[in-house]
């Protein structure tokens, strides 16, 4: 299960779209969904990435599997995943949050998204800082 570059940001502006019609409906008292329903596109993204991710990790747990050159290794596809669980634990707090189903405070619902900030300008200046191979 492999898309080509091209593929995936297609699919990546495509569910973006939707979302963003979605959004702007809601907000403009149009239509009078959920929050969960317009949450949806995004979480449907996030379970292809789920789902391609695994693929991954499976077939990096293969007895045959070498260590190719510039390829990510397994920590590191496992950070993505935890990046995403992350991306989703906050946007179900803010869908609850928005849906008035939990009554807590805004920045207890965004610790996710800075746990999930944090970790990608680790995960940056890993990239930047990295010492050279020569």
């Amino acid at each position: 299960m492999k898309m080509s570059l091209v593929q995936r940001v297609f699919l990546m502006w495509i569910f973006s779209l939707i979302f963003l019609i979605m959004l702007v409906l809601k907000l403009d008292a149009k239509v009078h969904w959920n929050w969960f329903l317009i949450f949806l596109p995004v979480w449907t993204l996030d379970a292809i990435l789920v789902l391609l991710l695994l693929v991954k990790l499976a077939g990096r747990c293969k007895a045959d599997a070498e260590q190719r050159e510039g390829d990510p290794g397994a920590v590191r596809r496992l950070w993505y995943l935890a990046a995403v669980g992350l991306k989703v634990a906050f946007c179900l707090s803010l869908c609850s949050r928005l849906q008035r189903l939990t009554d807590v405070w805004l920045s207890v619902v965004c610790v996710p998204l800075w746990v999930l900030l944090g970790g990608a300008l680790v995960e940056l200046g890993r990239g930047v800082f990295r010492p050279r191979r020569d």
